[in-house]
């Protein structure tokens, strides 16, 4: 798994980010986070998250997981106010060390593409999720300015095509596959059911 470069980490952990994550995001994804367990990989700083956590009383145990222990370290710190129902961990998501089919939820919220084989790592968040489950998240498309954007923040990643991860999500068997863009196309919403 790649780390984000410093100003991708800055910008996680922003004002600005809250904003677009509360205002924009939030409302097309949180709804779609179901049952009391929750999975994230590359939670970042939290701020995902808190929002999730804030809209929906009724998850009971939020797992938010990232590689990078500055992220994990912010992320506790914003978490902390959940108490009981947020726990940190500093986690590959390439390499997930929980029990199979133990997540109603997994999630992954604009951090495929920080992955160098986002395949793999989309395989082992259906290994945890129990049948019926969610997969849920957004991304971004592999385009023009999420290129320049990378190049520019000297980003190594792997921008993931939309019609690539429905190709694999269907090759693992998942129902209800979908993706939709978000804010002008610069991002797409993406679900599958196990």
């Amino acid at each position: 798994m790649v780390s984000m470069s410093g100003l991708e980490a800055r910008f996680c952990r922003s004002l600005p980010w809250r904003r677009i994550t509360r205002h924009q995001v939030i409302p097309r994804v949180a709804g779609r986070v179901e049952g009391p367990t929750v999975l994230e990989i590359g939670c970042g700083s939290g701020a995902m998250a808190a929002e999730v956590l804030r809209a929906r009383p009724d998850i009971e145990r939020y797992i938010a997981t990232d590689i990078d222990p500055a992220m994990v370290r912010a992320a506790r710190r914003r978490l902390a106010r959940f108490g009981g129902r947020a726990h940190v961990q500093l986690v590959d998501a390439a390499g997930l060390g929980f029990d199979d089919e133990s997540f109603d939820t997994v999630c992954s919220w604009l951090m495929l593409h920080h992955t160098i084989e986002w395949q793999r790592v989309i395989d082992d968040c259906v290994r945890v999720l129990r049948p019926g489950g969610r997969l849920i998240g957004y991304d971004l498309p592999d385009n023009l300015l999420g290129r320049t954007v990378h190049r520019v923040t000297r980003s190594s990643v792997v921008l993931v095509d939309p019609d690539r991860l429905v190709a694999h999500l269907d090759d693992l068997g998942l129902r209800e596959v979908i993706t939709e863009p978000m804010l002008a196309g610069q991002t797409y919403r993406f679900e599958a059911m196990r």
